[in-house]
């Protein structure tokens, strides 16, 4: 036992009271202990009333007569008039027998058996009981006769007469106080048991009163919080089955929200709608939407090469865990409805592409954009873990991204076209048909191009470096400043971006190209100006600058070293050849796999024969301007000595 429970027996030694489980009837002073009904909140006793000995005496003598019927008192009579004949034939029959007894020497002793003494309890018992009930109500007559004969009386001193009968009457010792405390205890407990029902009764009530004030205000706050956000709130109407005649009470507290766009087809706003019922079986549920079907539009990437493959996803962002807030929730609605639009808008168009092929299903959009790149279109569960795949950082998920936000913009200038048309002539037809699908293919293609031509432009540099020559490459895909960038998805009309690479040769030389979106470029030289219309195209285009610049630059340095020689230096075709008296030099530059660069000599001289002699050039060992003024050098020398 813990100390506080030691403490409280301490304090209460009341408690070790023995008490007994018999009922007491009279305090200590010997009054009667009445019945306790009630307690007020004041602390008074209500206590059963009291009867007097008259009212009793009625009450016990009609249960006389309920109990044992309305002839009892005949019936008793009768059974005492047919006890006497017998009684008097049961004596002489006793005397006869004593007469025998005496009569006889030796007396015979008769023993009752176990089952003669049951019979003959079971036959005395009700009678016993019976003469037991008539003998405590006559004691209850006698007493109410004398106590009102008593009370009648003028002389209180005055002794009864000697002939009437008197009665005793014995009073109860008055109970201990323990007693009338363990009495108070069991009325008091059954009370605040009954007291501690009620007020459980009256706790659930209120509790569940104020959960309905509650609910009610934050009914009215999410719905002016919803109207200030200016989302469309209009009355729902009245449910089927409503009474509609004249009198009848058509007002409703329920409200339609709609949230879809003003310029979305009727298909769609019909499905954006949303309820907010004032009585709801789920208090967790403010929204409900009856037509929702939580599906999201997720973009994919994939782009693929020989032997590897990069895919990149982006889907529309969506709260972490379940919003509780009403306007976030009518944004992730929003979303999916407008998601939906589009993929619907992208559908109609899949089939129309002019310059791409795609494969349509029910929720898939698989679109052929460009070699090597795939873009897809889906609608997924709005349960599906959506988040933006992490790539090689070549920004594959920002392109994805890029092209979400950018269909929004696409769709809301669709819905803003018919407004601008309005003052217009009817029936006009459109100079630019407004799609959502083609400018995506273009700037995807137009990506693609960029990188395929950067790539090619970038061999042709890394060859020119590493055989010595400094080379730069100055690589810009889009030109056109952010303004101009906004305009083309704000603004209604075909547009088309652009930019430029400059190559630069040992600081002298320069290739410039400029190109269009989708797939234009276009080469600027000294002699001319090219459309370029292919990747070989442009390979073969750079290896003849290079080898024009490379053969322009030897010419250039044999004049320097054989000025005193007086030999002639001139470009024929594809080489260059040098001459002079008794000898003949001829260079010529070739190329490997990824524009390398590769260089051979032709010398014929005396000393060389017939045959004559070629040298090539190893990059990775000397540049190649030294290994040909090495050549050139020698040549010379050999002429000298000559």
């Amino acid at each position: 036992m813990s100390g506080q429970d030691t403490a409280e027996q301490d304090f209460e030694p009341w408690k070790k009271l023995k008490l007994s489980f018999e009922r007491p009837y009279k305090d200590d002073a010997g009054n009667p202990i009445p019945v306790l009904y009630d307690l007020t909140p004041e602390g008074e006793r209500i206590y059963e009333p009291r009867e007097s000995a008259s009212v009793k005496l009625e009450t016990n003598l009609r249960r006389i007569f309920l109990e044992r019927g309305a002839d009892f008192f005949e019936r008793r009579d009768g059974l005492l008039s047919d006890s006497k004949p017998q009684n008097t034939a049961g004596a002489e029959q006793v005397e006869n027998g004593e007469e025998d007894v005496a009569g006889d020497s030796d007396p015979v002793t008769k023993t009752m058996s176990v089952e003669e003494l049951y019979a003959m309890r079971v036959e005395i018992m009700p009678h016993l009981f019976i003469a037991l009930g008539e003998m405590t109500h006559a004691r209850d007559l006698l007493n109410a006769v004398l106590s009102g004969t008593l009370n009648g009386q003028t002389n209180a001193n005055a002794e009864p007469s000697s002939s009437l009968i008197s009665a005793t009457l014995v009073t109860i010792p008055p109970p201990i106080v323990s007693v009338q405390a363990f009495n108070a205890q069991i009325t008091i407990g059954g009370k605040d048991e009954a007291l501690r029902k009620a007020a459980r009764l009256f706790k659930s009530a209120a509790e569940s009163m104020e959960r309905g004030r509650v609910r009610g205000e934050k009914y009215w706050v999410d719905a002016l919080r919803i109207r200030r956000a200016n989302w469309g709130l209009t009355p729902a109407p009245l449910p089927p089955g409503s009474a509609t005649g004249k009198g009848a009470d058509k007002t409703s507290k329920d409200f339609i929200i709609s949230y879809g766009l003003e310029g979305s087809p009727a298909f769609f706003r019909r499905r954006a709608i949303a309820q907010m019922p004032i009585s709801l079986g789920d208090s967790s549920r403010e929204l409900v939407f009856p037509l929702r079907q939580t599906t999201r539009l997720r973009i994919s990437i994939l782009t693929t090469a020989e032997s590897w493959a990069q895919p990149c996803s982006f889907a529309s962002p969506r709260p972490a865990s379940g919003p509780t807030d009403p306007e976030i929730v009518l944004k992730v609605a929003q979303t999916e409805v407008v998601d939906q639009e589009i993929f619907s808008l992208l559908v109609k168009e899949a089939g129309q592409l002019p310059t791409a092929s795609a494969r349509v299903s029910e929720r898939l959009i698989a679109i052929d954009a460009a070699q090597g790149l795939d873009l897809v279109f889906e609608l997924v569960d709005a349960s599906v873990n959506m988040q933006a795949s992490q790539s090689d950082g070549t920004g594959g998920e920002n392109m994805c991204e890029l092209i979400y936000h950018v269909l929004h913009v696409f769709l809301l200038r669709r819905h803003g076209l018919p407004l601008q048309d309005k003052g217009g002539v009817a029936n006009k037809p459109s100079e630019f048909p407004l799609t959502l699908l083609q400018p995506i293919i273009d700037l995807l293609q137009y990506r693609v191009f960029c990188e395929r031509v950067e790539l090619e432009l970038r061999k042709a540099v890394n060859a020119l470096t590493a055989v010595g020559i400094p080379s730069t490459l100055s690589f810009t895909a889009v030109g056109e400043p952010g303004q101009l960038l906004v305009s083309l998805l704000s603004e209604h009309g075909k547009k088309a971006v652009g930019g430029q690479a400059v190559i630069r040769v040992d600081n002298w030389h320069t290739l410039w190209f400029t190109f269009v979106s989708p797939s234009t470029l276009t080469a600027h030289l000294s002699q001319a100006t090219l459309t370029i219309s292919s990747l070989p195209q442009l390979s073969q285009l750079l290896m003849d600058e290079i080898e024009r610049f490379l053969l322009q630059r030897i010419s250039g340095i044999g004049r320097g070293l054989c000025q005193s020689l007086g030999g002639i230096w001139f470009i024929d075709l594809n080489r260059c050849v040098a001459k002079w008296e008794g000898s003949v030099l001829n260079f010529k530059v070739f190329f490997g796999s990824d524009l390398t660069i590769g260089c051979s000599a032709f010398r014929l001289d005396a000393t060389t024969g017939k045959q004559g002699n070629t040298q090539t050039y190893v990059s990775g060992y000397v540049s190649l301007m030294n290994w040909i003024q090495k050549i050139i050098q020698e040549s010379a020398r050999q002429f000298v000595l000559k």
